[in-house]
């Protein structure tokens, strides 16, 4: 689409440069070029069938849009009556151009079919974009054409499309490619182009003559190394006047007069001789005898399109309003979704165009001297409080809440941007910060562990205290056992191990880790035997083990 091999020829001034870059800035996009990028990316039947297009669409500007970015939809008009056989050729036609079609001048521009898939694409997408406050300017041909007389009248930053023709419309900046997933642009500029290359607007429209675009064939034998070469010879301000008096020259000839023949470069050196052949010399000159290049230098010097001044164009460079509830109708008819999964989507993103848009009303202050207090701002700041730090894919970022915006409650934010639209709620969370730093309790400090000679000499203390009261329980339940208790196997406990229960036990073993001595309490003979004293006894010299337990291990 647009000049062959062009963008070969314009790939080394070609800048990647990041998705911020795009910040603040007024853009037009020729909407079919999108389209068609969606379409192509997704190939399958069912891209039509589930909208996958206009998904990628909605998360394409939803993300320009929370980089306060002003888009301008422009779509395509008529078919140029110079660009029907490339048309039909596209669509599998006849190629062949009837003695009327060679004189376009006689062939009206030729309407678009509105009931046809892709016009119905076309209409899916302008709804989504009023949805988001997006206007759309429908221009009068060429959706291109349109959107360099914006970007030439300084109504806008630039252009996206993938259309290479638009710097032979006027265009000063254009962006081909948009990448959400790396975060990047791929950008053009006129004065780039210019300044390496040495082509301007009349060279480049000078190599769509000799290459071939979409209104015309070329010459047949010119490939870019040649057509490169001869433009850049000539010069960008004197080539397109030299053709054009080659034209005139040979419009005034009469028929069968013979006269002798001009070289398409007239004036210039015998290196381009060369580069000349006579049957290209002979081609070109039966293109330029036809009134062909004429017609083509005359469609992209003076493209049909609304006037930058016109009504339709002041319409499309206002600014239009957010509607909520027509995206979530929107979204609910074409994707499925609830209206909270909408909001969930793009209200962040709202939230954080709004608050752009305060950072710069204070920094347009701030350049004209005047510094105005976040309280006597007019307009009241989009964030209310900032709740907690946060680091989303390496980046410094705020939690946030926000107030007039309904269905939002809190999101997260670059904190440049909160440092630029309002450095006093990051102050005033930094004095909160520290204040709940000074009311927090200190935490209790656990007791430091016991050595293990401490252990041993309470443990010592406490089993000889229990030793003392069991040896008086021992005699009075001696005295109603009976004779044969010899045979008896007291069951041995360890205390390394965790503490049975209570009616298991019948005799604890403990090991002293220093002396190596070991003690033996007879704690009870059995269930029946045990005393209510007794039994709680026990349970804290048990308690007591195991929290000693727990902290040597």
């Amino acid at each position: 689409m647009g000049v062959k091999n062009l963008w070969d020829i314009l790939e080394s001034c070609k800048k990647t440069l990041p998705l911020h870059h795009l910040q603040n800035k007024k853009l037009c996009v020729d909407l079919s070029c999108w389209l068609i990028q969606f379409q192509n990316a997704s190939r399958s039947p069912a891209c039509v069938k589930e909208k996958l297009y206009l998904r990628s669409l909605f998360h394409r500007l939803r993300a320009l849009i929370a980089l306060n970015c002003s888009l301008i939809f422009v779509t395509d008009g008529s078919i140029p009556s110079i660009k029907l056989s490339t048309y039909r050729r596209r669509l599998g036609l006849s190629s062949k151009v009837t003695r009327e079609e060679a004189n376009s001048q006689a062939v009206p521009s030729l309407r678009r079919n509105m009931g046809s898939e892709f016009s119905c694409m076309i209409k899916e997408a302008k709804l989504l974009g009023m949805a988001l406050g997006i206007p759309c300017l429908d221009g009068i041909e060429e959706g291109e054409a349109q959107c360099a007389l914006l970007n030439s009248a300084s109504l806008c930053d630039g252009c996206f499309t993938s259309d290479s023709d638009i710097f032979l419309f006027g265009a000063k900046t254009v962006y081909r490619d948009i990448i959400l997933e790396g975060g990047y642009v791929t950008c053009y500029e006129i004065v780039d182009i210019e300044r390496k290359l040495g082509y301007g607007r009349n060279s480049l429209i000078c190599l769509a003559l000799l290459l071939g675009s979409d209104y015309s064939n070329g010459v047949h034998g010119f490939g870019p190394e040649t057509a490169c070469r001869i433009v850049k010879s000539i010069g960008n301000d004197s080539i397109l006047d030299q053709i054009m008096s080659e034209i005139l020259n040979i419009t005034r000839k009469k028929k069968g007069k013979k006269k002798q023949e001009k070289n398409f470069s007239n004036d210039v050196n015998k290196e381009n001789d060369i580069c000349l052949k006579k049957s290209n010399v002979g081609a070109v000159q039966n293109l330029v005898s036809d009134g062909q290049f004429l017609e083509v230098i005359n469609a992209y010097l003076n493209p049909k399109c609304h006037s930058p001044d016109s009504e339709a164009v002041l319409r499309a460079c206002t600014q239009h309003p957010f509607l909520q509830t027509q995206l979530q109708q929107i979204c609910e008819q074409y994707f499925g979704w609830s209206p909270q999964k909408t909001d969930q989507y793009i209200l962040p993103k709202v939230a954080e165009r709004d608050l752009r848009r305060f950072a710069n009303l204070r920094a347009t202050s701030s350049a004209l001297g005047v510094r105005i207090p976040l309280h006597g701002i007019p307009i009241p700041c989009p964030v209310s409080a900032i709740l907690k730090q946060r680091k989303v894919q390496g980046r410094e970022c705020y939690e946030v809440s926000w107030q007039c915006i309904d269905g939002l409650q809190s999101s997260v934010v670059p904190s440049d941007l909160i440092e630029s639209a309002c450095p006093e709620k990051i102050a005033e969370f930094r004095v909160k910060k520290d204040e709940g730093k000074k009311q927090r309790r200190p935490r209790p400090r656990k007791p430091a562990k016991a050595t293990l000679s401490d252990v041993d000499r309470q443990l010592q203390d406490l089993l000889l205290s229990i030793e003392s009261q069991s040896s008086s329980l021992i005699d009075t339940t001696n005295c109603q056992k009976p004779a044969n208790t010899e045979n008896l196997e007291p069951d041995v406990i360890d205390l390394s191990t965790p503490s049975p229960p209570l009616r298991a036990c019948k005799v604890v073993t403990c090991r002293n880790p220093i002396s190596q001595t070991v003690g033996v309490i007879d704690i009870c003979e059995s269930e029946n035997d045990a005393s209510p004293e007794h039994e709680k006894k026990a349970r804290e010299l048990r308690s007591f083990i195991d929290s000693i337990k727990g902290d040597l291990y």
